[in-house]
């Protein structure tokens, strides 16, 4: 199915959105309901769910935080993620320096964080059944952990020295979570200890020359601005301003050298990409410029490209149901 991908002649979304969509998610309980959320503060719910059984349809949009919501975020929304276990809530940050916690039944916010800088990406664990942490990457070089049981952010990570880009938890392990930074680094951390940083990913996998030995490792050459791990959590994908992708074994810390060629990535924020699930093999779904870039994980081969935008790609994300 992947790989006769095309644009599909018979489905559609509503427009609501007057400005560009930064961020998609579709909740993983049933597949069903997607969100979005603009560069303009909106947000909007849609259900995929095509009930009229008639072949060409629109997907509805339930419900948004618009413009004229007293609550809507200020200033462009860039992640927007349903609560893991069930579709009474969801997240969602901005460049408003907030983060915040919805319900989704009176599109009210139940809790709101606030930040000292920019929020480029938050996350919580798909997994965890014993923290409710929501990870935080700010314009501060500190990772941000957010409690949603307590409602307060106390849980800070320190390692890198600039803005923290990317954030995503592991699908294997509740407590290991993956960070990218513009300063070039991906750190792996283990939330429950002191220190927090397990490892920082390097390129060369140990082998600098010695020249460089006093060198700090760095994942990438250039800002790191998006990382997702594979469905198993074995893997890690990250992406670059070097205009490089690259794989890593999530346990190890290792980089597995596929070579994905050039990766064009001039995004100045994060870069949202999605990994198939339940695919074989699984593929990479890259926005790389009007179009996505699809590759296969494990050979780095470009399987094809998906044209249909007419603007910059911002985002996408994977129907596992239906690939």
């Amino acid at each position: 199915r992947v790989l006769s991908l095309e644009l599909n002649k018979d489905r559609d979304v509503e427009r609501i959105h007057g400005s560009g969509i930064n961020t998609l998610d579709i909740e993983p309980v049933e597949g069903r309901y997607m969100l979005s959320g603009g560069s303009d503060g909106v947000i909007v719910l849609y259900d995929l769910e095509n009930l009229s059984r008639k072949p060409s349809y629109t997907c509805k949009a339930l419900f948004s935080v618009g413009r004229s919501h007293p609550d809507v975020h200020k200033f462009s929304v860039e992640t927007v993620q349903w609560y893991p276990h069930d579709t009474g809530m969801f997240t969602s940050s901005s460049f408003d320096k907030t983060l915040k916690i919805w319900d989704t039944n009176t599109l009210q916010p139940a809790d709101i964080f606030h930040f000292e800088g920019t929020v480029y990406s938050h996350h919580m664990s798909p997994v965890a059944t014993k923290h409710c942490l929501i990870a935080v990457g700010t314009k501060s070089p500190k990772v941000q952990l957010c409690d949603l049981k307590s409602g307060s952010s106390s849980h800070i990570l320190q390692g890198h020295r600039q803005e923290v880009l990317a954030v995503s938890w592991s699908p294997r392990h509740e407590y290991i979570l993956a960070t990218g930074s513009a300063d070039g680094r991906v750190k792996l951390w283990d939330v429950r200890r002191a220190s927090g940083c397990l490892s920082t990913l390097d390129q060369h996998n140990g082998e600098k020359s010695k020249a460089s030995s006093e060198a700090a490792n760095t994942a990438h050459n250039g800002r790191v601005n998006g990382l997702c791990y594979t469905n198993d959590g074995l893997h890690l994908l990250t992406v670059g301003t070097d205009d490089r992708m690259r794989l890593w074994n999530s346990s190890t810390g290792e980089n597995t050298l596929v070579n994905y060629g050039k990766v064009c990535n001039e995004s100045r924020k994060g870069l949202k990409f999605a990994i198939s699930c339940g695919c074989n093999p699984e593929f990479a779904f890259v926005p790389f410029g009007s179009t996505i870039a699809v590759y296969t994980v494990f050979t780095g081969e470009l399987i094809t490209m998906l044209r249909g935008h007419y603007s910059t790609v911002n985002c996408c994300v994977f129907q596992p149901h239906f690939q």
